[in-house]
């Protein structure tokens, strides 16, 4: 079992950087694939970002260039840094892990997921 805990949402300018962490606990996390996935108002669930246990990433279209994936493996935490931001990256992220497949972008591979932290970005 592991359980996820986002943070480091909050209100930004666009043009704006934010980082999102998500820590989690249960040693098997590390050989997991992690994501990022987005829900804006009204919109179905994005994914923004994966990283494998090896590290490799990989993104989706619309944050390719500004947003940036990384992990930690001691102390078990995923990073997400948000750059350039827009107003139209306001949105719900979610911290999801559990996939053993790669790449991984779509939500039903993930088994475990954070509550989500509110990312606002004003114009």
């Amino acid at each position: 079992q592991v359980q996820l805990a986002e943070s480091g949402g909050g209100l930004v300018q666009a043009g704006g950087s934010l980082r999102l962490s998500c820590a989690a606990s249960g040693r098997t996390f590390r050989i997991y694939t992690t994501g990022w996935f987005r829900q804006a108002p009204g919109k179905e669930r994005e994914f923004v970002a994966g990283i494998r246990w090896s590290g490799g990433s990989t993104y989706g279209d619309s944050v390719k260039g500004r947003f940036t994936i990384s992990r930690d493996n001691a102390p078990n935490t995923v990073y997400l840094y948000l750059n350039s931001l827009e107003p139209e990256d306001t949105a719900v992220y979610y911290c999801a892990t559990g996939s053993l497949t790669w790449p991984s972008s779509r939500e039903e591979e993930y088994a475990y997921w954070g509550q989500g932290t509110q990312v606002t970005v004003s114009s």
